[in-house]
């Protein structure tokens, strides 16, 4: 089970042009904006990451706007994990459960879960916070995942998984987000 104190979010790549042609966008950016609100509100902590913003460009402006106060992590690897600034900060967090969204299901957010796995790394990919250019590129990610040993789920199921409880004291502003 997620805890909150336990846990990160990572937003991995969702960027420029890139971002506009991903399968159910629209769910991608309000899924991915609700994770990040609720990360917000848990005072969990957020890293935030780039492929290649020169080329590919930066974070859509409805998923930037809401990471003000975080410094966005720029790299070339696909794998998160394959870019050293990003495991210093993430072992600086010092908190073994990984959260991601973001994109392309297939190719950055895959790799960067097999790389936290082998890390010994719990992690969630959440699935309606993640794309790809083809729903069945998504869909073979995320299977593929599951088998390797990653969690899937879905934007709801982790929010009241890192409450709890109804009595939890953010609870209302959190059901708010899927309200």
């Amino acid at each position: 089970m997620l805890e909150i104190d336990r846990c990160c979010l990572v937003v991995v790549d969702i960027q420029g042009k890139l971002a506009q042609l991903m399968a159910d966008k629209e769910t991608l950016f309000q899924n991915a904006r609700i994770l990040i609100q609720a990360a917000n509100i848990l005072e969990i902590p957020i890293l935030w990451c780039q492929q290649a913003p020169q080329a590919l460009g930066p974070t859509v402006p409805q998923i930037a706007e809401l990471l003000s106060g975080v410094e966005p992590i720029d790299k070339a690897s696909f794998s998160c994990a394959g870019h050293e600034p990003f495991n210093i900060k993430l072992e600086s967090l010092a908190r073994k459960q990984v959260l991601l969204c973001g994109i392309e299901t297939h190719v950055c957010i895959y790799q960067t879960v097999m790389d936290l796995l082998r890390r010994d790394f719990d992690v969630t990919v959440v699935a309606d916070a993640v794309s790809s250019r083809t729903a069945e590129n998504k869909q073979i990610a995320l299977a593929r995942l599951a088998a390797e040993g990653a969690a899937v789920a879905c934007t709801e199921m982790i929010l009241f998984e890192l409450l709890k409880t109804a009595e939890h004291p953010q609870f209302k502003p959190i059901a708010r987000l899927v309200k």
